[in-house]
């Protein structure tokens, strides 16, 4: 039966029950319960807490690691009179928290989920909360220092803020947060959030499920695969629903498939198979046990060869010793020549990065991953000749040690490239020579992939993207440079795949481009996973955002725009600028956007935000030296810097406008154009009247209520005022205006915007036909050499000229 709610009297004693009810202590309000559960292997319980308000019995904490320590039928748990905590196993303590003759006095089971133990004078000796085993509940701060524990895998929060999940204390495969963090917690709505001492959010990562205010109980758990997960408790159908995963990929935790176990997807999700017929799985009922080679390598170093895996990657994180892991710079050959020949080897990849790198493995490695995704090659040293896997570890091929000679090295490389060419070289003879759309320097795509280093983005085919996409049925954007659709690999990971539409580029030309956005990286970024260039077909393949473009919570008057508290809104706007430095000032050229905009700042599971379609129009090459045309070039109304109107170069400065721009309607919630839609004033000139006034309010969205940092609004708006500034030169460079939403420059109140006539009658006249010649050119553009109130103007070598003669 139950005992008596919150309080525990000393000397109670707990015992699991076979049959009916488990004895438990519950808190005040019955929202948990400390108490025995069956632990799935028969006739042994557990005992820790569990949510008592639904009818299940999930461990938010256990006395013991991995789902708690197992008793029998004569176990029992008891708050002794001398204060200690005890498990016992019959006669025998298998679990205590040493808290004998520290003055415990006293036992609780909170209404919050925690246990507490204390003294005569109310403080807390031992408790729960302070004792985490793999989960955590709403409003428990896991703090520095501590840690949840599930097999070899750990979750620890460190001294410098960042979290990192761990396999056995030493490899780290996941790491995030922000310096100055020191409590982590999980909050009723579904954020998980890093916040300092000050508690202001540093990091939050938001369930899927975050806006639904139904969903009343909330646990973080980290399982026994090595992810750490979030769940929500529906009502109907009674279940607890994934909301977030640290890991979105399962094969890259680290180990998941054990020694010798390579992490594949089939059409289920991830699973783990050996890496060829010469090992078998140390357990058939669990591929994740790992697998154990039928002969070990060491009794048969004259008859060893190397087993050839395809789109395969051995993963190396650090801290693996060099003892453990050696890299090298050698080609493919080289690669598993060396390994089959090195005792001490017993497996290699051979990094599809451009640089040559071979990886070699002198240990068991303990996390394989394959994919079609994956560039990579790997080996794995077996005895006798090798035996292959049939699929999905497919297409598998053996090189043995008394097989190989340079000569067919060479033979085996070379002739397939001549074989190739001389059957594509007829096929365009035949069919395609008197069609200038097939010149012979703008072959297809698949005719010129030999250009082309490995390390690009994945090459997908037409056919591959039509099938990832349904034959593009879920249309979820589109924009100036095409369509973008929703489409899941076939490792189940989603994608967005834009159809391009107007690309007229050559071949090498649009490789050459998407090779620099592949190159492009930055966490503010949104990644390029791979391309189709296919006849007529130019697609590119992205990252796929869960929250989808700013734009979509911004104007929106339902709930899903009062998601975007404040904390959020300044997050995104910081986010969004430092991508945008990284593409003016971080790049090996200069990259300008030509077209920010909310619908191209996307949001990911956690609201980070990532700016898209960068390098669409263009490449601007500032140490380069000749003229290149520059056709796609693009811009949006209300976003425009006014020098595309004035005949004056488009240079980087002018994406600082077009994010001045949106950093005003991040503020105020409303288009910028809508005001003159109504034909009311210009946007920035109304916002700005009434930042004169101290009419600050009037310009903040009113769904974000009180609940703000005025001090920080009004110079996250000020910083807006600088940013659209007329002139170029008087707008600061984007690196400045990261550092001065992060309170590290200090700026003085902006000039009022110059009314727009004023600036566009500076602009030459001409004629009324609109006439577009966009440059790219070495010649610097003028600016002042003055500061501007204390911010230096931006200088750029490199710009974009538009002409546009007549009026608009």
């Amino acid at each position: 039966g139950m005992f008596a709610e919150g309080a525990v009297d000393p000397g109670t004693t707990l015992q699991p029950s076979s049959s009916g009810r488990q004895q438990a202590w519950q808190s005040a309000s019955r929202n948990f319960s400390f108490g025995f559960q069956p632990s799935g292997n028969s006739g042994l319980y557990v005992v820790g807490i569990t949510f008592s308000t639904i009818n299940d019995t999930t461990l938010v904490w256990s006395a013991g690691f991995n789902g708690g320590i197992e008793v029998g039928q004569g176990g029992s748990f008891t708050f002794q009179r001398d204060g200690n905590l005890v498990l016992s196993n019959g006669t025998q303590i298998v679990w205590q928290t040493n808290t004998t003759n520290l003055g415990v006095t006293s036992a609780d089971m909170r209404d919050n989920g925690d246990f507490v133990l204390q003294n005569s004078s109310g403080i807390t000796v031992w408790h729960t909360f302070a004792n985490p085993t793999d989960s955590l509940v709403i409003d428990q701060n896991f703090t520095v220092g501590q840690s949840l524990q599930s097999g070899p895998y750990s979750f620890t929060m460190g001294s410098s803020g960042n979290f990192t999940l761990k396999w056995k204390n030493n490899i780290t495969y996941w790491n995030q947060g922000s310096p100055g963090a020191t409590t982590a917690s999980l909050t009723s709505q579904g954020i998980f959030k890093l916040s300092n001492s000050s508690a202001d959010s540093l990091w939050m990562a938001r369930s899927s499920d975050y806006t639904d205010n139904s969903i009343t109980l909330r646990r973080i758990k980290l399982e026994s695969d090595g992810n750490l997960r979030s769940y929500g408790w529906t009502r109907n159908p009674g279940t607890w629903q994934l909301g977030w995963s640290a890991m979105e990929d399962q094969c890259q935790v680290y180990g998941w498939c054990g020694n010798f176990g390579v992490c594949v997807y089939n059409d289920t999700g991830p699973s783990c198979q050996c890496p060829s017929g010469d090992f078998d799985p140390i357990d058939p009922k669990d591929p994740t046990k790992g697998c154990q080679r039928q002969q070990d390598i060491t009794q048969c170093t004259n008859n060893q060869s190397m087993i050839n895996l395809d789109h395969t990657e051995f993963f190396s994180y650090p801290p693996e010793s060099d003892s453990d892991s050696e890299i090298y710079f050698l080609g493919v050959p080289d690669c598993w020549q060396n390994c089959l020949k090195n005792p001490s080897c017993t497996a290699s990849t051979i990094m599809a990065d451009g640089t040559g790198t071979c990886r070699m493995k002198t240990s068991n490695f303990t996390s394989a991953y394959q994919s079609l995704s994956i560039p990579s090659t790997s080996y794995v040293k077996v005895c006798g000749p090798g035996r292959p896997l049939a699929p999905p570890l497919s297409p598998v091929t053996i090189v043995n040690r008394s097989k190989v000679s340079n000569i067919r090295i060479a033979l085996a490389v070379i002739g397939p490239v001549i074989a190739l060419f001389a059957i594509e070289f007829s096929l365009w003879w035949i069919c395609c020579r008197h069609n200038p759309r097939f010149r012979l320097g703008e072959l297809p795509a698949q005719y010129t992939l030999l250009e082309y280093a490995s390390g690009a983005p994945v090459q997908f085919s037409y056919r591959d993207l039509q099938r990832c996409t349904k034959n593009f049925t879920e249309k979820i954007g589109s924009g100036g440079f095409g369509t973008v659709y929703k489409g899941e690999l076939s490792n189940k990971v989603v994608v967005a795949v834009k159809q391009l539409e107007g690309i007229e580029q050559g071949e090498k030309q649009f490789r050459m481009e998407v090779a620099a956005i592949s190159s492009t990286h930055h966490l503010n970024l949104v990644r390029l996973v791979g391309f189709c260039s296919e006849g007529r077909h130019r697609l590119l393949v992205y990252e796929f955002m869960k929250n989808s473009s700013l734009d979509t919570f911004l104007f929106n008057s339902s709930e899903q725009a009062k998601s975007l508290d404040w904390d959020t809104r300044f997050s995104i706007a910081v986010g969004t600028a430092k991508g945008i430095a990284y593409l003016h000032e971080e790049c090996r050229d200069c990259i300008v956007h030509c077209d920010i905009k909310p619908e191209n700042i996307l949001l990911d599971e956690n609201f980070n935000a990532k700016v898209s379609d960068f390098g669409l129009s263009k490449l601007i090459h500032a140490r380069g030296h000749q003229n290149l045309p520059l056709t796609s070039v693009r811009g949006t109304r209300g976003y425009l810097a006014p020098e595309w109107l004035a005949n004056l170069p488009i240079t980087s400065n002018s994406d600082v406008y077009s994010y001045g721009m949106v950093l005003l309607e991040i503020i105020s919630g409303r288009r910028n154009f809508d005001l003159m839609t109504l034909g009311r004033k210009r946007f920035s000139v109304w916002a700005f009247e009434e930042y004169e006034r101290g009419n600050i309010m009037d310009i903040i969205d009113e769904k974000l209520g009180n609940d703000i940092n005025i001090d920080l609004v009004q110079r996250t708006i000020e910083i807006s005022f600088w940013c659209i500034q007329e002139q170029p030169s008087q707008r600061p460079s984007m690196g400045k205006v990261v550092q001065m939403l992060e309170g590290v420059l200090p700026m003085e109140k902006p000039p009022a915007p110059r009314p727009l006539e004023s600036f566009q009658n500076t602009s030459s006249g001409g004629s009324s036909q609109r006439a577009i010649s966009i440059l790219v050119s070495s010649v610097p553009t003028r600016q002042s050499s003055s500061t501007i109130n204390g911010i230096l103007p931006t200088n750029s070598s490199a710009y974009v000229a538009e002409t546009l003669s007549g009026g608009r």
